[in-house]
């Protein structure tokens, strides 16, 4: 029996940052696409330019992913419109810094509703359709913070760490499919991540543009591979550290650099 619905890319985070980069991008390669995120006038905004620049079908659903119902409402709103998921970006997400005693415990919970309840609900939500696609993908945008514990970005650098082991684990249990899966994990990149973690005290290293993610993500995509890629050498070089050091090491050196960073900021 033929599928009949269209098959599309879906981009979440794609009113700014690193989902509106991949959003470009995909649309370059002549994907139709479902953009979703909050501000549904950027997305509309994102999605003319694209079908005129590329020609390609784009559609729009506006959704806050901190509403944890939010990933159900994605899916059923794409077989509503007869469409069928061939790749799932998740990009969506953000950030708190600080103490985890200062922290809100109000902003806590919507930080794990969309770092960590959103990706994993959509993804198998729209698994069954990403792995029936010829050619289909799953990125996850995870980060560096993944691969360790750090002290004053402490649920920010578990949600992603979540992120990355899950990513491995359906990375195993699809292999022999057609599916591409794959957690990347930049480190500080220029999106709007500091404004909404409310300082950019905490980007410890060089801030990377979005551009620049995004196009080693894609070179990374274009080849077979494993499940988790860190991008640029130093990052790869301070997560092997990470992964060999004693734990309580791996905590001081943590602290220690988002304090240094913080009293750079301050002063």
């Amino acid at each position: 029996m033929t599928d009949e619905r269209r098959a599309v890319t879906v981009v979440t985070g794609a009113s700014s940052g690193l989902g509106r980069g991949f959003a470009e991008r995909f649309a370059a390669r002549r994907h139709d696409l479902v953009l979703v995120a909050r501000r549904a006038e950027r997305l509309e905004e994102l999605a003319a330019r694209l079908r005129a620049a590329h020609g390609v079908a784009v559609d729009v659903i506006p959704a806050d992913l901190a509403d944890t119902a939010a990933p159900a409402r994605i899916a059923q709103e794409l077989a509503d419109r007869g469409l069928r998921a061939a790749g799932l970006i998740n990009c969506a997400g953000f950030g708190t810094a600080g103490a985890f005693t200062a922290e809100d415990p109000d902003r806590i919970a919507q930080e794990i509703a969309v770092d960590v309840t959103a990706p994993t609900l959509l993804t198998r939500l729209l698994l069954p359709d990403l792995l029936a696609a010829p050619h289909g993908v799953l990125l996850m945008v995870s980060s560096t913070a993944s691969h360790q514990p750090i002290p004053n970005l402490a649920v920010y650098a578990a949600c992603k760490a979540f992120l990355t082991s899950l990513t491995a684990a359906i990375w195993q249990e699809t292999r022999g499919s057609a599916l591409r899966v794959l957690a990347v994990c930049p480190g500080p990149t220029a999106t709007e991540f500091f404004a909404a973690a409310g300082s950019t005290q905490f980007a410890v290293g060089r801030i990377a543009t979005t551009d620049e993610v995004v196009a080693a993500t894609l070179r990374v995509l274009d080849r077979p591979g494993g499940p988790v890629v860190t991008l640029g050498w130093g990052n790869r070089i301070q997560s092997l550290g990470a992964k060999f050091a004693p734990r309580r090491m791996t905590l001081r050196v943590g602290q220690r650099a988002t304090e240094r960073a913080g009293s750079r900021a301050a002063s």
